[in-house]
């Protein structure tokens, strides 16, 4: 079989399995966060931390319950990582310094998982499990909390209620995402992904020496990892390491769990806005993007130039033999089109175009189909600038679901899509012009600039994956990067919430024969245009100094 056929069977495969989970997993996210029953292990929770889950919630509310959770975590994580080297079961690995401990304490809260550190030679077994693996959980759910408030805003009329964060958490995590990360690591551990709680250990010979290896809880941080669009891996390698990911089929798996929720919250999205047809014209977007993008990668990577590519079956630098040019363009697409960061190949060796790429579906902001929750307000976010768009087109006032897209709406809109690309550029741009950050660069020209404009497009993103190359554990980076991964992740939420509120105290409109009929393939191209124009064409300069100079130089 071909290198070229072998990727589109996988490619195909994949399409498959996400089109049987679709519906009946999009069913149940709305249930899930429609229903006003309470599990009993829920009410438990509620009563812990002293919450009433039946009060709904204002948009000052809402947002005062995700900054003071997230704020938690972050003082929780970095005390954690502080007091390593008195903890049991640190496996003799000493406090984490504490530019290092922010950074890695701001990069997990905020659902990026940035790792400027080697994750089996730095965290010990409580740091990973009751620090990072909890964090996986709890801010996947944070991010699923926020779309849904988006979504009843939408969906409601004259109320500022956009339900209730703390219920809208905790039915995250019991109900959705420790239930299928507990399948999804028994799978796992069944095709041959550690699970234990060994210390260190030496394996074999390497280079006339051994190697020492620690185990750990990885098949269930796995799981999570890339349901959750987290990406942390258990080792630095990542999901490049035999024991996060041994065959070609976990592969695969692993990519379907990371394009599961993002996918299926379309259909729920669809479901408790009352018309499904929309949640299929936004299902419709993303899938373009996210195919056109595994199809440019696979061209970049499968052409064919010079006899070394030539024997090789195309560019396999920094690729795993068994995965292929095929897994690692699938993977490297939807990791970067989701916040997911996981890696199954290293971004720095591909292609120059190839690595642009990978940029680029980060820069488009993730939202192909994004990651868990924040693909889904993001591309809503679009939607109504698209609207917006075509409201100056026909001289009309533009209309989403009903709900009018006027001043105040496109103004949150507005603000939410310039907040990352001015982290980005902003950064980047600084840390070009000292004199000290160049020094962590492996290479010079094009392809250095690359390594620092996809750390900071990586980190604002709240992505997590690193184009490798770039020595980011320095107090400027660590800094820096963590301060982007704040900003990135938690301004847009407000503006997100800001619009939800605007929306859900509207007044619905009835649709008339001048409404733009947003379920048609007609929207979802428009929608398209306006994804690649307004937010792709913002890094069009930065990309021609980087991958795009690089690649043509080729």
């Amino acid at each position: 079989m071909s290198p070229v056929l072998a990727g589109v069977l996988q490619l195909l495969a994949l399409m498959a399995a996400l089109a049987l989970a679709y519906v009946p997993l999009g069913n149940y996210l709305a249930r899930v966060y429609s229903s006003p029953r309470h599990l009993w292990v829920e009410k438990w929770i509620y009563k812990g931390i002293g919450a009433d889950p039946d009060t709904e919630m204002r948009r000052p509310a809402y947002l005062r319950g995700v900054l003071a959770f997230s704020l938690a975590g972050i003082l929780f994580l970095y005390l954690l990582q502080r007091l390593q080297g008195v903890l049991p079961g640190s496996l003799g690995f000493a406090s984490i310094d504490p530019d290092q401990a922010f950074n890695t304490a701001a990069s997990f809260v905020a659902n990026t998982n940035w790792q400027s550190y080697y994750g089996e030679h730095a965290m010990g077994h409580v740091v990973q499990t009751a620090g990072l693996a909890v964090q996986n959980f709890v801010s996947a759910a944070v991010g699923i909390a926020v779309a849904v408030a988006l979504v009843r805003g939408f969906a409601r009329s004259r109320t500022g209620e956009l339900g209730n964060f703390w219920a809208d958490l905790v039915r995250g995590v019991v109900r959705v995402l420790v239930p299928i990360a507990a399948v999804g690591a028994v799978i796992l551990v069944a095709c041959g992904v550690v699970q234990n709680f060994s210390g260190i250990h030496e394996v074999g010979q390497f280079m006339g020496g051994t190697q020492q290896w620690n185990g750990g809880a990885v098949a269930s941080q796995e799981a999570i990892k890339e349901l959750g669009t987290n990406g942390g891996g258990y080792f630095n390698a990542n999901s490049a390491h035999p024991f996060e990911n041994p065959t070609p089929f976990t592969n695969l798996f692993e990519i379907f769990l990371i394009l599961l929720i993002p996918v299926s919250l379309t259909r729920t999205f669809g479901v408790m806005t009352g018309s499904v047809r929309q949640g299929y014209a936004i299902l419709g977007t993303m899938a373009a993007i996210w195919l056109s993008f595994v199809a440019l990668m696979m061209w970049t990577e499968f052409a064919h130039h010079g006899p070394a590519l030539q024997a090789a079956g195309g560019a396999m630098e920094g690729k795993e033999l068994r995965f292929g040019i095929g897994g690692s363009s699938i993977f490297a697409v939807t990791t970067t089109l989701t916040s997911t960061g996981a890696v199954d190949s290293f971004h720095s060796s591909y292609t120059g175009l190839g690595g642009g790429i990978t940029m680029l579906g980060m820069m488009l902001g993730e939202i192909a189909p994004g990651g868990v929750g924040s693909g889904l307000y993001g591309m809503l976010v679009m939607a109504v600038v698209a609207v917006f768009v075509a409201g100056l087109m026909v001289g009309r006032t533009p209309e989403y679901l009903g709900k009018k897209i006027g001043t105040r709406e496109i103004k949150f809109a507005a603000c939410y899509i310039l907040i990352t690309p001015a982290l980005v550029l902003v950064f980047t741009a600084a840390a070009m012009a000292l004199p000290t950050p160049g020094d962590s660069m492996t290479n010079s020209g094009a392809h250095g600039f690359s390594e620092i404009l996809y750390a900071y497009t990586s980190a604002s993103n709240n992505n997590g994956s690193a184009f490798a190359g770039l020595n980011a554990d320095t107090q400027w980076f660590n800094t820096t990067l963590g301060l982007a991964m704040l900003l990135g992740r938690f301004l847009p939420m407000v503006f997100v919430l800001a619009l939800a509120d605007s929306l859900a105290r509207q007044q619905p409109v009835p649709a008339t024969a001048g409404t733009l009929r947003t379920e048609k393939p007609l929207f979802a191209g428009l929608l398209a245009g306006a994804v690649l124009i307004i937010t792709g064409l913002t890094y069009f300069p930065a990309l021609a100094l980087g991958p795009l100079a690089e690649g043509l130089a080729a």
